[in-house]
């Protein structure tokens, strides 16, 4: 890995310039700090929210730099953090005091000090993170690095600053930092890390259940979230965090019979799905697609190992998993609900000779969602048998296309039926009662096998004949 080394010519960013001149004029020094100068370091290209620290005021220095820009941008003061920010350019600047932190056990919010740049890198989380370009005239550019995490970055090392296990205890979030950080760099944690983030697991319980997953998120958005799964499966985060996952890591055999690992497919099914879409949520739904099968594991004689009715329970499983952890309760939610209990459909589908009237219900129920569901189906395909491997997404090329045909044809996706309750009660003369809900229902179940078409004739006539067998005759 080719690390940046010429530091004075990577801050081209104009506001580097200003925030120099600013700090020369309060007559304090200021520094660029954390993910911006790491990630400069290792040339990921430019981030757009820059971290400033302020050896004094970190509210006075933004103040001052706004003074110095044109248009003079809006400051936003947290005067509680002692700190402020401002956008520039499309670009976040956040400012603030150096400071020492010190921590109750019962809460990572710290107590805080006034500090030197010193102080201010000790409390950092990593020691890539400690790393800071000075932003002062006569030293403009200077690294300061008293952690050696220049050696890190190279060595590609998730490393604490200072002792860590009290790095841990005193911010457990730092654990899942730590593993995000290993996830999105592809680096390795540094084994007494790796070990303190082990011992101080429980630990993770005073969290918020937002900003874990937000951190769990950060790692589905990666390109092989499994790294990060597996670190946080051997750590025993998982276990805490999610153990309707852990859970499915175990292998049992009866009479020969044994079924895989629910565990490790999942993980591949996840990375499986990383180059076919961005989306979060449906990488949620692929990591959570099979929690329904532990509880739902049975042996029997006949069939071996059986998981019925995995996917509903899956669903309902997902749903409570989103309330534990404080995540969205609105379509997000529901989208994720609705691929795991989809989530077999179309594998069955591509098993068996495809009908058409299979693929209608199959788009009806999943609506918008139905070329989702179709790539998470793909990315479930894990089987290590070359023949079968190519046989299962042949069948889904087929699939695919019944798709596109079916709904060229009949226009199910989003379905609304041709003829509505209230033209049937104008039809035969009704009030809202029971028999319009089974005029409406064997409507669109005539529709969806095939019977009649999606069109309104078709349904007007094909209810005519249906009321005669409710005694229902059309108003004169």
């Amino acid at each position: 890995m080719a690390i940046q080394t010429n530091y004075k010519t990577a801050l081209q960013h104009k506001i580097f310039e200003v925030i120099s001149k600013a700090s020369q004029e309060l007559n304090v020094d200021s520094y660029v700090i954390g993910g911006f100068v790491r990630d400069l370091l290792l040339n990921r290209g430019s981030k757009k929210d820059i971290d400033v620290v302020a050896v004094g005021s970190g509210i006075e220095l933004a103040l001052k730099v706004s003074e110095l820009l044109p248009k003079k941008p809006k400051v936003q003061v947290f005067k509680t953090y002692g700190t402020a920010m401002l956008r520039f350019e499309d670009t976040d600047i956040e400012f603030v005091g150096a400071r020492k932190e010190s921590y109750n056990f019962d809460s990572r919010n710290p107590i805080v000090e006034n500090g030197t740049l010193e102080d201010d890198q000790n409390r950092r989380d990593f020691t890539i993170n400690a790393l800071a370009l000075s932003l002062n005239e006569k030293t403009f550019g200077d690294l300061s690095d008293p952690f050696n995490g220049l050696a890190d970055l190279e060595n590609k090392t998730i490393k604490t600053p200072l002792n860590p296990d009290i790095t841990y205890s005193d911010d457990p979030l730092r654990m899942l930092r730590a593993i995000r950080f290993a996830t999105q760099l592809n680096f390795e944690i540094e084994e007494n890390s790796l070990n303190a983030i082990t011992k101080n697991a429980d630990r993770i319980k005073i969290i918020s259940g937002e900003r874990i997953v937000d951190e769990l998120n950060k790692i589905l958005s990666t390109p092989k979230p499994s790294i990060g799964f597996l670190l946080l499966y051997k750590t025993g985060l998982l276990d805490i965090i999610l153990p309707e996952l852990t859970a499915l890591n175990q292998v049992e055999e009866i009479e020969g019979h044994t079924h895989k690992n629910n565990f490790y497919h999942t993980l591949e099914v996840v990375d499986n799905i990383c180059p076919n879409t961005d989306d979060v949520w449906l990488r949620w739904s692929a990591l959570l697609h099979d929690i329904g099968k532990a509880p739902t594991k049975r042996f029997n004689k006949k069939q071996g190992w059986t998981f019925h009715g995995h996917e509903f329970l899956g669903g309902k499983m997902a749903k409570k998993i989103f309330e534990r952890l404080h995540m969205p309760l609105n379509h997000k939610m529901k989208f994720v609900q609705k691929m795991v209990i989809m989530s077999s459909r179309p594998i069955v589908l591509a098993q068996d000779i495809v009908t058409d009237s299979a693929v209608r219900r199959l788009v009806f129920d999943a609506g918008e969602d139905v070329e989702d569901l179709m790539t998470l189906c793909e990315a479930d395909i894990t089987t290590k048998n070359p023949a079968k491997f190519k046989k299962y997404h042949k069948n889904f090329d087929i699939v695919r296309k019944k798709i596109v045909e079916v709904e060229e044809r009949d226009h199910v996706r989003n379905f609304q039926p041709p003829i509505s309750g209230e033209e049937i009660m104008e039809m035969f003369d009704l009030k809202p009662s029971r028999e319009i809900g089974v005029l409406k229902e064997a409507v669109k179940e005539a529709i969806l096998e095939g019977d009649i078409p999606n069109e309104y004739q078709a349904a007007y006539d094909f209810i005519i004949k249906r009321a005669e067998k409710l005694n229902l005759t059309l108003k004169k």
